[in-house]
């Protein structure tokens, strides 16, 4: 008997069934494709968001601009380069533009994240400084600078919220976050320390949880 309508490849417009078909139907969507991405674009878009993100919260911009619009990362790997550029030395925001730039497009992606990030913005602001000087003295001035803060409080907030819905439900994850936390923020432990224990606790627990063949 020949195979059925449920055994087809999806090439005759029919659902499959194949399993092994639909990953890699799944894998040909996910992330952009080589015509979407190129380094003035990155570079364009990191410039974009580096001028218009008032008042920080950067790392969110971010996030809705590459994983919930674009579609070009997934959440779980936005979160991994996350960790990793908070993990590291240096400005956060420009080591996750480097990954970020790097994971869609190798070094050159890195290079126009990198420049996307720091040069247009640094020559603004000196531009600004020099205008801010001259009216600071306003009242609308004070304003309007605490309403930005406010606003990248609110991303930098609903940034967190979305990395802490990927942690595991486990309990000693959230030990550590609660610990970690209070370090820096309550009893302001040097950072260099904080990060260094609590990423070594955190890897420790998760290597020991691990399967057996995974550790090798």
């Amino acid at each position: 008997m020949g195979k059925g309508a449920d055994d087809t490849d999806g090439t005759d417009g029919h659902e499959t069934n194949n399993p092994a078909v639909k990953r890699e139907d799944l894998a040909s969507r996910k992330g952009p494709s080589s015509g979407d991405v190129s380094a003035l674009g990155l570079f364009l878009i990191f410039t974009r968001i580096g001028l218009t993100s008032f008042g920080g919260g950067l790392s969110g911009w971010f996030l809705r601009e590459f994983v919930q619009d674009r579609q070009w990362l997934t959440e779980e790997e936005f979160l991994d380069g996350l960790a990793l550029s908070q993990a590291l030395p240096g400005v956060n925001v420009k080591n996750l533009a480097i990954w970020i730039g790097y994971r869609l497009l190798g070094w050159r992606g890195a290079v126009a994240g990198f420049c996307g990030i720091v040069f247009p913005p640094a020559v603004t602001i000196v531009l600004l400084g020099v205008f801010f000087s001259a009216i600071a003295y306003l009242p609308l001035t004070h304003i309007a600078l605490a309403g930005a803060a406010a606003a990248a409080i609110g991303l930098s907030l609903s940034m967190a919220i979305t990395a802490a819905r990927r942690l595991p439900r486990r309990l000693f994850p959230y030990l550590v976050l609660i610990a970690t936390f209070a370090a820096a923020a309550l009893f302001r432990v040097s950072l260099v320390w904080t990060v260094l224990i609590a990423g070594a606790l955190s890897v420790g627990y998760e290597y020991l949880r691990s399967p057996p063949q995974q550790q090798q």
